[in-house]
């Protein structure tokens, strides 16, 4: 396991437990599931039809560090507003969306509309990485009431490996009978890499029972790279090519407040 990956892990994983020991801060755990809405260069920008084929799923567990308790008395810590209103989340999660190229340009009745309907897709991501999530509302109230709302914004940062699967139906990629001119000679990937991501998040938490959280969120992750779908037109010469790659989440999930 390259050394990188190993620092990531420790950060992500044990890190938290280890602070936890250190300063007395308690723990959450929990996991989600959610869709995701992948934003690529398959498809046509703004569209309804790319916006709701190329869609897929996501699943992840999720550790926090709680500021407003300590775990080895079960008590408050120093009132203060960061420990009322801020959490560290730590997140190990997946998604996976198979892409396609929808829009006017695919639907024509031509060489090229043959060539884009015919190229597909599927972009496969690892994430491991935390962000900050800020809570607007008192934490200490929200645990103690059943029933209660807890509404919360996050920034953070992720590091992803992806891996493409970039294909057509007519034919291996690298030809004229098989791929887009724009794609060529070398717009096109099935090799996968790695590559910094910027999250952000609002959702709200629901308290289900003293221990215990549903949650909801809604989270927009831009990621520092063109490739992770596995296409990229040459930027100097496609000025449409404005962005990399990004997507919208939505998940669901729950958390269990460790003892």
């Amino acid at each position: 396991m390259p050394k990188i990956i190993k620092n990531l892990l420790f950060l992500t994983v044990f890190l938290p437990f280890y602070g936890n020991a250190q300063l007395g801060f308690s723990h959450e755990i929990g996991a989600f599931v959610g869709g995701v809405a992948f934003q690529s260069d398959f498809g046509v920008r703004h569209d309804f039809d790319t916006n709701k084929g190329n869609t897929g799923f996501a699943l992840g567990i999720v550790h926090y560090l709680n500021f407003a308790y300590r775990a080895e008395c079960n008590c408050y810590t120093p009132d203060s507003y960061f420990n009322d209103h801020f959490k560290l989340r730590s997140e190990l999660s997946y998604n996976s969306t198979k892409l396609e190229h929808f829009g006017k340009w695919a639907e024509k009745d031509s060489p090229n509309g043959l060539l884009l309907r015919n190229m597909k897709g599927e972009a496969k991501v690892t994430d491991i990485g935390m962000q900050l999530e800020y809570y607007p509302w008192s934490i200490r109230e929200f645990s103690a009431r059943e029933g209660a709302w807890g509404p919360f914004i996050g920034l953070g940062a992720h590091f992803s490996f992806f891996r493409n699967d970039t294909y057509s139906e007519l034919g291996p990629l690298g030809t004229l009978a098989t791929t887009y001119p724009d794609y060529l000679p070398d717009g096109y990937s099935s090799e996968g890499g790695s590559t910094f991501s910027v999250v952000s998040s609002v959702g709200t938490r629901y308290k289900l029972t003293e221990l215990s959280d549903l949650f909801v969120e809604l989270r927009w992750q831009y990621y520092f790279s063109d490739w992770v779908d596995g296409l990229r037109k040459n930027p100097d010469l496609y000025k449409e090519n404005k962005a990399n790659d990004w997507n919208l989440w939505l998940n669901f999930g729950y958390i269990y407040y460790l003892d």
